[in-house]
């Protein structure tokens, strides 16, 4: 069964082409990333400007790169929720009148379960023990979600645990305008982060209530406060060691909730998903962690960490065969949780 994937829900206007749920056949983005970084992060208005000026052209090369028209695929799927809502709404619409058209069946996808089957696109094998396949536990990260969720099923999903606060992609970018580093925040901070020392700072480790959940506006203004202060000093700020020691104490932050999560619900197989999955450093401390519990990981390709439309593709298969088809009055939503119904 052929998939094709619409998404636009933030600065990415992404359409792919995907079999069976698991191999990819044409992925095509177009970004407006370098316009957002002119002004240090994404700005809505502008963001839907392009994903109007884009949408077609993109869907039109993804389905040239996959040699096939729009009559050979199954359904078109389409992200609907959660994200800016201007961005949404294009790709909806869109969706929404190429479905109506070419007589094919529109199936909305939750853009978080898109984030967590983009690991199915990384692990296709048909055999286990390299398939993943649900119940597994993931660590959804990125610039707006922060969700420690058990996957039970490819379309039922339990959150154990969130941000209370910033997610940890938004604190990685203010943190990068902080250092003077470019956006997207994530990279930057990578970046730098190699030549620091991630001891150098002593950052805080935010208390919050629920086992599980985050919280990381304190620790973003915990950076800003040590910037500040040292500026007015005329003291140098010493970039490197500040990416260093940031991306250290939110790495092991969300390594150690997700594998208490782990631990105490027993889950022999973890992943991770979402822009902030594409960190070197968080991979590093869940693989070490995950060892000694005894559970497997399966971690996604860098390029399916950040926003595209195979991701999209792919949970579409699994939301067609779970039934959840919409009609032409299916609108986009600015926030919706991971386990509607």
């Amino acid at each position: 069964m052929y998939i094709l994937g619409i998404e636009s829900s933030c600065d990415e206007t992404a359409a792919a082409i995907v079999e069976d749920g698991k191999h990819l056949i044409s992925n095509v983005i177009s970004t407006s990333v370098k316009e957002q970084a002119l002004y240090g992060g994404v700005v809505p208005e502008i963001a839907s400007r392009r994903h109007a000026e884009y949408i077609s052209a993109t869907v039109q090369q993804a389905l040239q790169d996959a040699n096939m028209a729009i009559a050979d695929v199954d359904a078109v799927a389409v992200t609907f929720a959660p994200g800016l809502i201007g961005a949404v709404l294009v790709g909806v619409n869109f969706a929404k009148g190429l479905a109506y058209g070419a007589g094919k069946p529109l199936v909305p996808v939750h853009h978080l379960r898109g984030h967590i089957a983009a690991n199915y696109l990384t692990h296709p094998q048909l055999e286990p023990p390299s398939q993943l396949e649900p119940p597994f536990l993931c660590l959804v990260a990125s610039g707006g979600h922060s969700h420690i969720v058990q996957v039970e099923d490819w379309c039922k999903y339990h959150v154990l645990g969130r941000t209370v606060d910033d997610a940890a992609g938004e604190a990685f970018d203010k943190v990068a305008r902080t250092l003077g580093l470019p956006y997207p925040g994530g990279p930057s901070v990578s970046q730098a982060a190699k030549t620091g020392d991630p001891h150098y700072y002593k950052l805080p480790t935010p208390h919050v209530e629920g086992k599980y959940n985050v919280s990381f506006s304190g620790l973003k203004t915990a950076v800003v406060n040590e910037v500040h202060n040292a500026q007015q000093r005329g003291e140098e700020v010493r970039v490197a060691d500040m990416a260093a020691s940031f991306q250290e104490r939110i790495a092991q932050i969300l390594a150690k909730k997700l594998l208490a999560a782990a631990a105490d619900t027993n889950a022999k197989t973890i992943c991770l998903a979402g822009g902030v999955a594409a960190n070197g450093r968080l991979r590093q401390l869940v693989n070490d962690g995950a060892q000694k519990l005894g559970a497997k990981v399966y971690l996604p390709e860098l390029k399916y960490c950040g926003d595209n439309g195979a991701m999209i593709a792919a949970q579409g298969y699994y939301e067609f065969k779970d039934g959840n088809i919409a009609d032409l009055t299916l609108n986009g939503l600015p926030t919706l949780a991971i386990d509607y119904r």
